[in-house]
């Protein structure tokens, strides 16, 4: 709670009123009265540090695995499962009052090696991957609201990309484009009935040929009445001129098929220097960004969830990804102090139901 302190003089002495100030301390109870969801990937070897722990508990209403809810963590080899790390995640959401969103379960990248130079047959493939998503899905059943359930499936021009699950060798439908996908939302949705369904893609977040191409196969899933409750549009930014005008109309043109969107993978980054600071007039252009995302998403009652991959700009893949040349995109820096793209997100969160 925040207090407002006042002094007035009486007689000789200074009399101190201090009144508390009721209203919204966090991101979490900012988002809560606009009925969204705001999030953030965690990892949860980091729970045992206690600001990570603490500043996630305190801002957010949602956490996402980075990574523990992938194949090589859930099934490090054929013989059986390894669900500590995910569990982990959802002990922790429990404990705080916070939702899980599960990501994922069918995705070309970053599969164990027993799965990739295993040299399986299209039938093996489909079986293995079948008990996958029904393992994971009843297990977290209950307690994971939502799934990706299919990452990153297209190219940049929106075409299929080659991968162990569509064509090398894939699951039996090679060739036949969304084909396997919508396989992969029909079993998930017999695992877990009520677990929202999401596709998520990266770079498809404006109006784009990517962006055409989902829209496309939303529209035609629902047309048939495949299971897909919804799209996760990634939105890792590197530039600071950004067209949310573009974004707001691809999330309004979704919803209007009747499925969520979701902002799953929010990051702004920026050019840093030796120690991983942004310039002050990048970070004041950053948080206008950042401002303009959530302002696009709040602009569709469709839009349910808002969240950024990672939360600190201490645990960030940026820096590493970009061999440090890179990084500071995160609503919280290096000493978990909100930066002006937290106020940002905060003002836009509040203003929007004042």
């Amino acid at each position: 709670m925040k207090f407002s302190i006042g002094f007035r003089i009486v007689g000789r002495c200074i009399a101190v009123t201090v009144l508390a100030i009721s209203g919204p301390q966090s991101l979490r109870d900012a988002a809560d009265p606009a009925g969204i969801l705001v999030g953030a990937a965690v990892r949860p070897y980091l729970f045992s540090e206690a600001a990570y722990s603490a500043t996630l508990a305190h801002e957010y209403n949602m956490v996402e695995p980075e990574n523990a809810m992938k194949w090589p963590a859930l099934r490090p080899t054929a013989s059986g499962f390894d669900f500590r790390d995910g569990d982990a995640v959802v002990r922790f959401a429990q404990a705080h009052g916070m939702k899980v969103r599960g990501h994922c379960l069918v995705w070309h990248q970053y599969n164990p090696d027993w799965l990739t130079q295993g040299h399986f047959m299209p039938a093996q493939l489909s079986h293995l991957l079948q008990e996958h998503i029904a393992t994971v899905m009843k297990r977290y059943s209950g307690q994971v609201f939502a799934w990706d359930v299919v990452n990153e499936a297209l190219d940049e021009n929106g075409k299929f990309k080659d991968s162990l699950w569509y064509n090398q060798p894939g699951i039996g439908l090679a060739g036949k484009d969304a084909a396997y996908v919508e396989q992969a939302f029909r079993w998930a949705h017999e695992a877990d009935p009520h677990a929202l369904l999401f596709y998520n893609e990266a770079e498809g977040e404006g109006l784009n040929r990517k962006s055409d191409a989902v829209y496309a196969m939303v529209k035609d899933f629902k047309r048939r009445s495949v299971p897909i409750d919804g799209v996760g549009l990634q939105l890792h930014i590197s530039r600071l001129d950004v067209d949310t005008a573009a974004i707001a109309g691809n999330i309004a043109r979704l919803t209007a098929l009747g499925v969520q969107v979701h902002i799953t993978e929010l990051d702004v980054s920026l050019p840093v220097d030796a120690s991983g600071a942004g310039s002050s007039e990048d970070l004041r252009r950053q948080a206008e960004v950042y401002r303009g995302i959530v302002r696009a998403c709040r602009q569709s009652s469709g839009c349910t969830a808002i969240q950024t991959w990672g939360f600190t700009d201490k645990y960030s893949w940026i820096g590493s990804h970009s061999h440090g040349t890179r990084g500071a995109a995160l609503p919280f820096d290096r000493a978990y102090k909100p930066k002006p793209a937290y106020d940002a997100m905060f003002e836009e969160l509040v203003g929007h139901y004042r």
